[in-house]
């Protein structure tokens, strides 16, 4: 099933993919009631990790803003996993990301611009979200970036 919100990512030359496997014992998204909250998406590209490393020293800031926008996409994956149509979703609440950092990197919002702007150009106003930009030292799999979702649903 695809809807508006699918045209809109075709639009913009995207495609959703596969929801990537859970690496440990999770969910990649759970409902409850009308939310959606997903675990936290790497960029992953076909099942395979895209870049690894610290932004900041081997990962430069505007590649891990595009890492940003891979993992946002894979979180509207698992999002639609769950809800089945993107077009159910009536906002973006809230994004929480996560950059693995160099010790002296500090551009952790910046970052995650990457997966904020891509929300707002696939949902518009209803993309529009408060978010969590937190450094951290090391993430799974030795990945730049990680982004989860909160989304509201609208009513059945």
């Amino acid at each position: 099933m695809s809807g508006a919100v699918e045209a809109r990512l075709a639009e913009l030359g995207l495609t959703l993919p596969q929801v990537a496997a859970p690496l440990a014992a999770y969910q990649p998204a759970v409902r409850t009631g009308s939310h959606v909250y997903t675990a936290g998406q790497l960029p992953m590209v076909e099942g395979t990790l895209a870049v690894t490393g610290k932004v900041g020293a081997e990962v430069t800031a505007e590649e891990a803003k595009e890492l940003a926008r891979v993992c946002a996409l894979n979180a509207l994956a698992a999002v639609k996993s769950v809800v089945g149509d993107l077009d159910r979703v009536a906002r973006v609440v809230k994004v929480v990301g996560f950059v693995a950092s160099a010790s002296d990197f500090t551009g952790q919002p910046g970052v995650l611009n990457g997966a904020s702007e891509l929300l707002g150009e696939v949902f518009g106003e209803k993309g529009v979200h408060a978010r969590s930009a937190v450094g951290v030292a090391v993430l799974p799999l030795d990945a730049p970036v990680e982004v989860e979702l909160l989304v509201e649903l609208t009513a059945d």
